[in-house]
């Protein structure tokens, strides 16, 4: 029978931490486990281990009183039970689902925590979807769990077209600035080797981003962006910018600085205003929680808007990259689409747009 919803709520402070802390410590074991049966093995240990952390979080949800994760862990456990006793088999598409339901839940339970509202609409609205997959039949499952991937994802759009050679849409008077500004970027790349490669990861997403928009940005000016907005970081004690974990306010007071040092050089060269601007509101968020001025809303460039999301999904392809190229971008996209406090919806339906036309092609060649 399947489980009902509670309300989102912290009954016990410290078992709501305890909780907080157990699932940090399941999440990494399940991650793994999951990357280790997409290699397409049949290992029925490790589906059992799978089901065994997923019986624990239910347990420990209930024993901590955080009753509202309950109900999603327990169509999950469900699923794994019968593929556990050789009713489906394991697919990858399996993994998926278990990956981005537990990453939202790990989002909700972190937003609670931190004294944010917590929203847990997409979630409830996804349960009938994973009582039903956890009651499927073996010829059904597969189906179920793409749509409920791709309910995850955000919402579908038909694809775009493939993107041109991103030089080809830059040029004229500006192109000596460009170069220079590429080449800064490399050398904030070279400083740390997780970044090989982000310059033109970035540049061509945000081009492909911009290209399907309404009123398309100018591409020398989103360049100019992509090129120069992390620059002031450069300016910061390294020590700073590749510090894990949780930042001190002085910490935060320093990285706030960092727009408005690269944004005020490019403000200082005649004819990349609209770059500055977007570089100096790219950490602003749409609930005005961002800085460095609190802005919120309209009150954000559209530039800037398109800057964040490239440099958001960036950071959680990356966080999630031992996964695989085609897990990081399914698992990046649904926790972008899960935070629409921090983004402008416009410009996240058009970042669905290029990722969904991105893991379709994937498809088509055979990639994972």
């Amino acid at each position: 029978m399947a489980m009902q919803p509670e309300v989102p709520e912290i009954i016990d402070p410290i078992a709501f931490q305890d909780f907080r802390d157990a699932v940090s410590d399941y999440a990494p074991q399940l991650e793994q486990l999951v990357c280790q049966l997409g290699d397409g093995s049949r290992d029925t240990e490790k589906v059992a281990q799978l089901f065994r952390i997923l019986h624990s979080i239910k347990g420990d949800a209930s024993l901590c009183q955080v009753h509202f994760v309950e109900p999603y862990v327990h169509a999950l456990e469900t699923l794994l039970d019968r593929i556990r006793q050789n009713e489906l088999h394991y697919q990858d598409a399996v993994g998926d689902v278990l990956l981005l339901v537990t990453d939202r839940v790990v989002m909700l339970l972190d937003d609670m925590a931190n004294g944010l509202l917590p929203d847990d609409s997409l979630l409830r609205s996804l349960l009938p979807s994973l009582d039903k997959l956890a009651e499927a039949s073996a010829a059904e499952l597969p189906q179920a769990c793409a749509k409920l991937v791709a309910r995850m994802m955000g919402p579908a759009a038909p694809p775009m077209p493939s993107p041109g050679a991103v030089a080809n849409g830059l040029g004229g008077h500006l192109f000596a600035d460009l170069q220079f500004f590429r080449s800064l970027a490399m050398q904030f790349e070279q400083r740390v080797p997780e970044f090989a490669g982000r310059t033109e990861r970035n540049l061509t997403l945000a081009l492909e981003i911009n290209r399907l928009a309404e009123k398309p940005l100018s591409m020398e000016q989103v360049a100019a962006a992509v090129y120069m907005h992390d620059i002031g970081m450069l300016l910061l004690p390294e020590s700073l910018w590749l510090k894990a974990g949780r930042l001190s306010l002085d910490d935060r007071r320093q990285m706030a600085s960092h727009p408005g040092w690269a944004g005020g050089l490019l403000a200082r060269m005649p004819g990349w205003e609209e770059a500055a601007q977007m570089v100096l509101q790219h950490h602003e968020s749409q609930d005005g929680s961002g800085y460095p001025d609190g802005l919120k809303g309209e009150e954000i460039c559209d530039g800037a808007c398109l800057l964040a999301l490239v440099d958001a999904f960036e950071s959680v392809t990356l966080k999630h990259a031992q996964q695989g190229p085609r897990r990081s971008i399914l698992r990046g996209v649904a926790e972008l689409n899960a935070s629409e406090r921090q983004f402008h919806p416009l410009w996240m339906q058009l970042l669905n747009r290029v990722v969904r036309n991105r893991l379709e092609m994937r498809t088509m060649v055979g990639g994972r």
